[in-house]
Formats: C-alpha cells, sequence, structure tokens
C-alpha cells in the first residue's frame, strides 16, 4: 500500500512538473523556465511560417537532436504552396464567417508536435507583410477577394502598394481606440480566438502581435491585452511582446513595451540583429541596462538572427547569434534563408555548439563579464561568466586576451570548436597572472571554457 501511494504521489508530481508551462524564471527573470526547469532557447528553422511547411516534422527532429528548443511560427500564407485561414464558397470568394479546416489542423498539429518534443513556438499573430504589396493582393480580407466584408464600410483598398513602413492598410487601423472599424475588427477577432482556440491547449507557446510592426502603439497593446484576457478566461497565464521595425533599439517604438511592461512581459530585440560588430553587442547590452532602469529585469528574445545573403554576411549571421547570447539574450534564432542560416549546415553546427556551452556553463546563472576582458579590441572576444567559478570567452575570430581573473590554485582551459562542435581536451594553462588566451590564428570561431576552482 505504502509503494503504492508513494507511485501515486511521484505519478501526481510528474503530471505537475510536465504541465509547467513556458514562463519566466523567478530566480533570473532576464531568462525563462519550462516545465519548471530553467531553460536557454535556441534555435533554427528553414521557414517561419513553419506550420505551412511539408517538412517541418522533419525540421523538429533535427532540431531537437541538436539540443536546439525554439522555433518561429508566423500566421503567413504568403509563400507558394501557403494556403489560407478562411474557406472559399462556390463563387470562388473567400467567406471570412468560415474557417479553411486544413490551415488550422497544420497549426494544430505543428503545435502538438512542437510541444511533444519540448520546443518553445513563438507564434507572430499577424503577419504583417501579407498585407501589402503582392501577398495582399491574394490576401481573404482583400474585400476583392471575399463575399463578407463591405468595402465601403472597411474603407479597404483593393492595392497597396507601398511598404508596411508607410502604414497604408487600414487593416492595421481597426481596434476602438483609432477608426473603431468595427465590422472589420469582428472579422479580426474571430481569426484570433480561433488562433487562441487552438494553442491555448498547449505550454510551449509565446505571443507576438506583429511582425516589425510600423502602426502605433495602440493596435499591439489591444491585441496583447485582448490575448491576455483571452488566455485569464481560459485560465492561463500567456507572455505577449512586440517586434517593432525600427533597427536601432534606442527609437522611442521600442520605449512602448517597456512604458507598458504590466502587457508586454518579455522584449524582442531582434531587429538589433541588424547591427554589427561591436556596436551590435553593445547596443543590445544598453538596452538591457535601460530595460533594468525603466521597467524590470525580463527575458530579451531573438527571434530572427539575420545575416547569410540578405541583411549582412554569412560571417555576420553567426556572430551575431554568438554575441545575442553573449550580452544576456535568453533565446537566439537563426533567421530563415537568405537573410540567415535557418536550419541549414552552419546553423546545425552552431546550435548544436550553442547547446553544448551552455550545459557546460549555464547561461541563465551567468552574467556578460566584459571586465575581465583586460586588453580586448573592438569585436575582439565577448566574456559571460559565474562569477569565481566559471567563465566563457568567444572569440568571433582570431584573437589573443588577457583575462582579469580571480586568485586561484587551480585554472582549467578548454577550447570549443564552434564548426565541429567538439571540446578540446582540459588543459591546465599555468599559474600566471594575468592569463593569456590565444584563438588560432585559422579565423575559425572557438570559445574558451574557463573553470577557477
Amino acid at each position: 500500500m505504502r509503494n503504492l501511494l508513494l507511485l501515486s504521489l511521484f505519478s501526481l508530481y510528474l503530471s505537475y512538473i510536465q504541465a509547467q508551462p513556458i514562463d519566466i524564471n523567478p530566480d533570473n527573470p532576464w531568462y525563462w523556465t519550462y516545465k519548471g526547469k530553467p531553460v536557454m532557447l535556441i534555435g533554427g528553422s528553414n521557414e517561419d511560417n513553419l506550420f505551412q511547411s511539408p517538412d517541418y516534422l522533419e525540421q523538429l527532429d533535427l532540431l531537437q537532436s541538436l539540443g536546439g528548443n525554439y522555433v518561429r511560427c508566423t500566421m503567413s500564407s504568403r509563400d507558394e504552396g501557403n494556403i489560407w485561414a478562411f474557406a472559399k464558397g462556390a463563387d470562388g470568394l473567400y467567406n471570412l464567417r468560415e474557417f479553411n479546416p486544413a490551415y488550422w489542423q497544420r497549426f494544430a498539429d505543428f503545435l502538438a508536435a512542437a510541444d511533444e518534443r519540448g520546443i518553445i513556438v513563438q507564434v507572430e499573430v499577424w503577419a504583417t507583410f501579407d498585407f501589402y504589396r503582392e501577398p495582399w493582393l491574394d490576401n481573404p480580407f482583400n474585400p476583392k477577394n471575399n463575399s463578407t466584408l463591405n468595402q465601403r464600410r472597411t474603407r479597404l483598398p483593393d492595392t497597396v502598394s507601398t511598404h508596411p513602413i508607410f502604414r497604408e492598410n487600414p487593416f492595421f487601423w481597426s481596434v476602438p481606440e483609432m477608426d473603431n472599424n468595427t465590422q472589420l475588427l469582428a472579422y479580426q477577432q474571430r481569426f484570433v480566438d480561433q488562433l487562441l482556440d487552438i494553442s491555448l491547449k498547449h505550454d510551449n507557446v509565446l505571443y507576438c502581435i506583429d511582425n516589425e510592426t510600423s502602426v502605433t502603439a495602440t493596435w499591439p497593446l489591444f491585441w496583447a491585452r485582448y490575448i491576455r484576457a483571452k488566455a485569464k478566461l481560459a485560465g492561463r497565464t500567456v507572455h505577449v511582446t512586440e517586434i517593432w521595425d525600427p533597427h536601432d533599439l534606442d527609437h522611442p517604438d521600442h520605449l512602448t513595451n517597456l512604458f507598458h511592461d504590466d502587457i508586454f512581459t518579455f522584449l524582442d530585440i531582434s531587429q538589433n540583429n541588424h547591427k554589427k560588430g561591436q556596436e551590435h553587442y553593445d547596443n543590445g547590452r544598453a538596452y538591457r541596462q535601460k530595460v533594468a532602469a525603466l521597467s524590470h529585469p525580463k527575458p530579451l528574445n531573438t527571434v530572427k538572427t539575420y545575416g547569410k545573403d540578405k541583411h549582412g554576411s554569412a560571417i555576420d549571421g553567426v556572430q551575431r547569434f554568438w554575441r545575442s547570447a553573449f550580452l544576456g539574450a535568453a533565446s537566439v534564432r537563426f533567421h530563415r534563408p537568405n537573410s540567415g542560416h535557418g536550419l541549414e549546415a552552419v546553423a546545425q553546427a552552431n546550435i548544436k555548439s550553442m547547446r553544448m556551452l551552455c550545459d557546460a556553463l549555464p547561461f541563465w546563472e551567468a552574467t556578460a563579464t566584459p571586465e575581465i576582458l583586460m586588453n580586448a579590441s573592438p569585436n575582439e572576444a565577448y566574456a559571460i561568466g559565474i562569477s569565481g567559478k566559471t567563465y566563457a570567452v568567444y572569440f568571433p575570430e582570431t584573437g589573443a586576451v588577457r583575462l582579469n581573473l580571480p586568485d586561484s590554485d587551480a585554472i582549467t582551459l578548454r577550447w570549443l570548436d564552434i564548426d565541429q562542435s567538439e571540446w578540446s581536451i582540459v588543459r591546465q594553462p599555468g599559474s600566471g597572472k594575468p592569463l593569456e588566451i590565444n584563438n588560432e590564428d585559422d579565423g575559425k570561431s572557438r570559445v574558451a571554457l574557463i573553470r577557477v576552482e
């Protein structure tokens, strides 16, 4: 009887742990917890709207095998082979009162598959670029494509030829505090309700309102509050953010999330990944300090790491991925090709190596320690560590630095070859002060892991 009782209690405990959703780490709110354990989110995928990709299971399995646990999911339909969320009638026009079951089944199956693999999904509710230029011509919300909306009443245009930064689609002005476009808003609400009806069944979902928005703060604040309210009614707690378009984190748009920190409970700073070199790191660190001063510590996610054939070189993409982790980001993910490395071979090696480093040095227990680098040139080296115990130094390329470390009788050093995802043997570099470490003169990026005992 006693053994049965213990087994029952243990089963209840396991169920409790497994049911704990993605949440802010109470011990270090710059990072996340998942299923009751601290976690660093590391990822990449070859599509942003991964649920629309026929090979999403293969991508999730590959990512999991590398130690990855983080993907992006825009609710987008603008790529070849994608389907839209609404059903078409016999007249060939979309009926916004009827959903396309195939679209929502793809989404449900995708979330379930990611959940089974312990992979966190950052959902972007409104795929901004689906509502402008060529994609708008096919979008079900375009009045010429549906039999539901009154064009005079909604004032939605047939064409929107400009980039989203010009904000010329009234679709994003529908909420009560703006145009109060009630007919349009009712169908937007139906879309969000359907999304939440599926996503709130899962513990592995983070929410972002838009992708690179330039509209006023009123729009994302309405939808963030709406999502949080629907979740609360369902007995759930969720975390929501917004991705603003400006590349400069000092732009006033990025202050919106800080001024409403009760609504936006985490921050996505992916647009900082348009910066390069030391500036990329310094801007990220400065914004982190601003968050601490104006709001309170909360996770900084980077769901898009740019750089391959667009928005920077292939080397830029890799270096941004590592610098973001070393400045204290809670998540790093490679953007899709050709704007990033996606889940291609380069990304695979870096994801695996990042997880290897995180296993050796839990980032949620560490802080950036640039002060230990005594003679580093710009973009030569970056450091993070657990004070007095373990430190990691990332070399984007060839470099040599001196480290100001605590006094110790025993210091050990090993190198992580990022490209090969291999650790070198542990060695003792000697007792000289300060410690000098040199990355090999081959241009390859590496991480030195130093333990002080």
